[in-house]
């Protein structure tokens, strides 16, 4: 069997071999074959998607749809506070939508990986030598060992469980376990304030569901605009949710005789809950992937070191998407696997802009492209701000959306914007805007000079533009 690095292309089974079939796994198997390669991608699971489908970005957003739909929320603004589309919500009403959308997803990328000629396996992968695959489909399929000239490693990350807690994936449970549960809890204390932590937050509290936040941190997100995050703080206080933010755990018991979850803080303080989330962070899933075999070897969150080229420390072994750490998003992720593919197969890719946009998923939803006020500030950089909001925008009333708002920071002298940030319905789909003005150097008069329709969300960034150009005078 080829195990020698210098060994011709044509020795080896596959050209290049994907272990993991999320975003970054996807587009690397499909790049390597546009170009005639011949590729192969293995999965763990019994379905092709990866944990972004199976576990993670689809299925919360789809949560999340759901819970909003059903809860009446974005019409309460409208309606008043005790409108519902439906009453009594159960888990089943909310997850019946997941399935939907995960079964048409997983046969939306199986066809593209099969009309592409991806050979695909449902197998277990782990490397047995620089250039050997070992993949274990267990009694069904049986085991087989394969070789590629070049490998990218794509398996993605599992959510991070502390061994002290009593997880039984009902009463303490993790991120990846919400398709799972049986029941809406009237109450639920989430262990984190991270994204996960903040987006499931604000989705139980859209439910009705009393909720406590608790993280050690002073505040919410610190890499978003400090105004935007407090914003989301208060409509979050607004929708019952308790904030306990520089705060400590100190143990999670589960209480069989009461029927919930008693949380200790470091504090003294003490949380009762009918659940508990724990949302502390991913962990890259390398955990059977043998990498010692091929001369790798993970940091303590699983993650894999890359190059700028996403080589790891074995030349022909690439490692792509949230194992290889920030950004962890599913969009960059995707451009990852099909660079990743370009690099191991020697063509030519064009480099990316550096904007690349945020977008968090709470109830209001956030998005943020470019820079913060916070890091204009450290690096000395003269702006200025403009704002728009919702309640300003016809749009926003017609959507009854009161709290929205967008803002432009842009440089005093030059009029170049250079950053944008919006809270508020939408916003992971209009900060696209100020992405494209941003990845072409553009200046706020664009948004002064151009018309938008009417009545749009759009208009915010006219509105924001001439706020911020009135601040000059």
């Amino acid at each position: 069997m080829p195990d020698d690095a210098e060994t011709p292309a044509e020795k080896f089974d596959y050209d290049l071999f994907v272990i993991g079939s999320g975003p970054a796994g996807q587009r690397a198997a499909i790049q390597a074959a546009k170009v005639g390669k011949r590729v192969a991608v293995a999965e763990r699971m019994t379905s092709v998607g990866g944990v972004c489908l199976h576990h993670g970005t689809i299925p919360s957003k789809t949560f999340r749809e759901a819970a909003l739909h059903l809860s009446g929320f974005r019409e309460r603004g409208v309606y008043g506070a005790a409108y519902k589309v439906k009453h009594d919500i159960t888990m089943s009403d909310l997850l019946y939508r997941a399935d939907w959308v995960i079964r048409n997803e997983v046969d939306v990328i199986r066809h593209q990986l099969t009309r592409n000629r991806v050979e695909m396996f449902e197998a277990d992968a782990s490397l047995t030598g620089p250039h050997a695959i070992r993949l274990d489909g267990g009694d069904k399929r049986g085991v087989r060992e394969v070789t590629a000239d070049k490998i990218i490693i794509a398996c993605g990350t599992h959510a991070t469980r502390d061994p002290a807690l009593p997880f039984d994936g009902q009463a303490v449970f993790t991120s990846d376990d919400i398709l799972a549960l049986k029941e809406l809890p009237r109450s639920i204390a989430v262990i984190g304030g991270g994204v996960i932590g903040c987006e499931y937050a604000t989705v139980f509290a859209a439910l009705g569901v009393r909720v406590t936040l608790i993280d050690k941190r002073p505040r919410l997100l610190d890499f978003v605009d400090f105004e935007i995050i407090d914003e989301l703080a208060h409509q979050m206080r607004r929708n019952r949710v308790t904030l306990r933010l520089g705060e400590a755990v100190r143990d999670v018991r589960l209480r069989p005789e009461n029927g919930d979850v008693e949380i200790r803080l470091e504090s003294g303080k003490v949380i009762h809950a009918d659940k508990a989330l724990y949302a502390i962070g991913r962990t890259g899933a390398v955990d059977i992937l043998n990498l010692a075999a091929a001369g790798l070897k993970a940091d303590a969150r699983g993650r894999l070191r890359v190059n700028e080229q996403y080589q790891t420390d074995v030349k022909h072994i690439y490692a792509v998407g949230d194992v290889i750490g920030f950004p962890s998003l599913a969009s960059t992720s995707m451009e990852q696997g099909r660079k990743a593919a370009c690099a191991a197969l020697g063509i030519k890719a064009e480099a990316s802009s550096e904007h690349f946009p945020y977008g968090i998923y709470t109830i209001p939803e956030i998005s943020v492209c470019g820079m913060s006020e916070e890091a204009l500030t450290q690096k000395g950089v003269p702006y200025e701000v403009g704002k728009a909001s919702y309640r300003e925008i016809a749009r926003g009333q017609i959507m009854g959306d009161e709290f929205g708002l967008l803002k432009l920071m842009f440089h005093i002298e030059t009029r170049e914007l250079l950053g944008v940030a919006i809270i508020g319905e939408g916003a992971s789909e209009l900060v696209h805007i100020g992405q494209a003005v941003l990845a072409h150097k553009g200046k706020i008069d664009f948004f002064v000079e151009t018309v938008f329709n009417y009545p749009t969300l759009a208009e915010c960034y006219k509105t924001a533009a001439f706020d911020g150009v009135n601040r000059l005078r």
